[in-house]
């Protein structure tokens, strides 16, 4: 069995069907979780949804191997059976009866299929959620108030604790009421890691240029230059804003300079735009490519650069060979933004400083960005929008 350290099993002592596990990234929620299922709910057959990553990069496996627990039941120490797949496929295991199931990264937000099918489990098993960001808003919590019966459904939560403001087109909640019962709540089913991190996280903010003139051509003249054609939709706008900024080659040049005193760096980015651009340093150094289309490991060479697109790499993996992390654009999330951040930034690193080089101008799209995730919240294009007209 796996050595833990000690507010793991703290943590693990604190669990109880229909808690949420809240660790930051790196905190080994995973290894906590695994421990109590080993110590409570064995020999029941353990389910783990999870990320499409995590579930092919084995993960769950390894941690599941320090207590013999097996996929082939066989094997296993407690004769139970071990399955682990993604959110994508939750809805094959709505039948499942008399099993537990952890779910990892949660993604029971709103009253989507993804939603349904955790209600259904939660009737017939126990289980357990594991978060590093569990909800921004006390909406976020419903599914999991739901499932541990505290409101019979979404409408009842929405008729006791939300006032809509009724000023506006759409529906737009205004404030909530009975914040002291939600807070009893949210209570009752968190369990917080007490995770002293023992590295240092230094950020540094590198201005790149961006040409102005195109950039008022967007904003001011609402002009796509790249099509020669007015701006049509909100998205496009900023889409366009940030192409400009990012495109800029002072930001190629700053990661060069980087590279010249760091051999190997991880650099997230957003669009394919940007990974046109970071491809030309395969002409100074050893690269691969974590995307939509491909999922390489990171190199084995003296000195590389791994490329990462946000929405395919920001969770699930890790890498311990560097402490060097790059932000060539920002990301709209914040959420997003601190996964990325905990690729490098784990229990096992062998470094005690790590660095993380956010790049971005002093456009206001940058601007706004940066203001946004800086209060730990997310960028909202339609907002930006509406205040730059």
């Amino acid at each position: 069995m796996s050595d833990l350290f000690e507010y793991q099993k703290v943590a693990a002592d604190q669990l109880k069907t229909g808690s949420i596990l809240c660790g930051g990234v790196g905190s080994g929620k995973t290894l906590t979780s695994v421990y109590y299922y080993f110590l409570n709910e064995s020999p029941k057959d353990l389910y783990v949804i999870t990320t499409a990553q995590k579930r092919d990069t084995l993960d769950w496996e390894r941690e599941c191997a320090n207590f013999s627990i097996s996929r082939i039941r066989e094997d296993s120490v407690n004769g139970a059976s071990l399955t682990v797949d993604s959110w994508n496929n939750i809805k094959k295991y709505v039948d499942v009866e008399n099993a537990f199931f952890i779910f990892d990264e949660q993604r029971v937000i709103g009253s989507g299929s993804w939603t349904k099918s955790f209600y259904k489990i939660a009737k017939k098993n126990n289980w357990i959620l594991l978060s590093a960001t569990p909800g921004d808003t006390w909406l976020d919590y419903i599914p999991v108030f739901i499932a541990n019966g505290f409101y019979k459904n979404r409408t009842e939560f929405i008729r006791e604790h939300v006032i809509f403001n009724n000023f506006t087109k759409f529906p737009k909640i205004d404030h909530y009421i009975g914040e002291g019962k939600l807070i009893k709540l949210k209570k009752k089913i968190t369990v917080p890691m007490a995770y002293k991190n023992s590295t240092l996280q230094i950020h540094k903010t590198l201005l790149a240029k961006y040409n102005e003139e195109l950039f008022n051509l967007v904003m001011v003249q609402r002009w796509n230059p790249y099509l020669n054609q007015p701006v049509k939709e909100i998205s496009e706008y900023c889409f366009l804003l940030r192409k400009v900024v990012n495109s800029d080659p002072s930001r190629l040049k700053i990661v060069l300079d980087l590279l010249e005193k760091n051999r190997r760096l991880i650099i997230f980015y957003n669009f394919n735009y940007e990974l046109d651009i970071l491809r030309r340093l395969k002409d100074t150094v050893e690269i691969a490519e974590h995307n939509g289309h491909k999922h390489e490991g990171v190199p084995k060479t003296e000195s590389w650069v791994y490329l990462v697109q946000y929405t395919s790499g920001s969770e699930g993996w890790n890498c311990i060979e560097t402490n060097t992390l790059v932000f060539y654009s920002q990301n709209y999330s914040y959420r997003t933004m601190t996964q990325a951040a905990g690729r490098i930034d784990r229990l096992n690193t062998p470094f005690s400083t790590l660095y993380y080089y956010h790049i971005r101008s002093a456009s206001k799209i940058d601007n706004a960005i940066m203001k946004a995730l800086s209060n730990k919240k997310n960028f909202n294009e339609s907002k930006f929008f509406k205040g730059e007209k």
